[in-house]
């Protein structure tokens, strides 16, 4: 009989313990770390870069949107200001250049205008327009690279602001605290990460726009030396 409540009792005793170690490991265990509090622990830098970052993000699909709308593919633009010029109906061709309502109507319908002037004035006319109208594509463009350009070295900023405060705080106290160091730089290393992120991405939509400006052009270039060959072909 005593025996058998001392078994019992170290069965207890051990189900005791085991429920304490399982309590210690809980307690032990890491909090749970959300993104959005992740990124309010990097402190007030991270203001200006979730600026940049919607910024970037206005900038890149208000162009994209612009950029789009006028990269449409007139494949029978320049066949029908073919057809209008041999036929001798300028104001048709003129009135279609209007209404196409884009860079290439625009610059095509200056030169219309210009027809019966010398080769070099039409050029000129038409290279002035093209150039405006580049001029209004790449809009704002620029800005995606700045950004692309400050946010990383703002991230940095935050991180080195962090490290200052950290150590002012030892000297403060007068001893080192791992816990202090490590926990403080991991938190403004994320100034570094986000201001990255940012740079990265700006980076990117920066050249997606660019490559499509570019193909614009290409086309313009292309339409507008067409353009002028009809222009020099006998009998015009």
């Amino acid at each position: 009989m005593i025996t058998l409540l001392q078994v019992a009792t170290d069965t207890v005793h051990q189900l005791t313990d085991s429920a304490n170690l399982a309590k210690q490991a809980v307690t032990a265990a890491p909090p749970e770390l959300h993104f959005f509090d992740l990124l309010m622990k990097g402190g007030w830098v991270m203001l200006p870069l979730a600026f940049l970052a919607f910024a970037g993000l206005v900038i890149f699909v208000e162009r994209y949107l612009t950029i789009r709308k006028s990269s449409k593919t007139e494949s029978n633009l320049m066949l029908q200001i073919k057809q209008y010029i041999h036929e001798g109906r300028l104001e048709n061709a003129i009135a279609l250049c209007r209404n196409t309502n884009s860079p290439l109507g625009r610059m095509l319908e200056k030169g219309l205008k210009r027809i019966g002037r010398p080769i070099k004035d039409i050029e000129a006319a038409i290279e002035n327009v093209g150039k405006l109208e580049v001029s209004k594509l790449e809009k704002n463009i620029s800005i995606l690279g700045i950004i692309a350009g400050i946010a990383p070295m703002l991230g940095f900023v935050g991180t080195i602001v962090g490290v200052i405060t950290i150590f002012h705080d030892v000297s403060v106290k007068g001893a080192i605290e791992i816990g202090t160091i490590s926990g403080g730089l991991y938190t403004k290393m994320i100034t570094s990460a986000t201001g990255l992120i940012v740079g990265i991405i700006a980076y990117v939509l920066y050249h997606i726009l660019n490559a499509m400006v570019e193909r614009i052009i290409l086309r313009m270039e292309t339409d507008a030396l067409e353009f002028i060959d009809l222009l020099e072909e006998p009998g015009k």
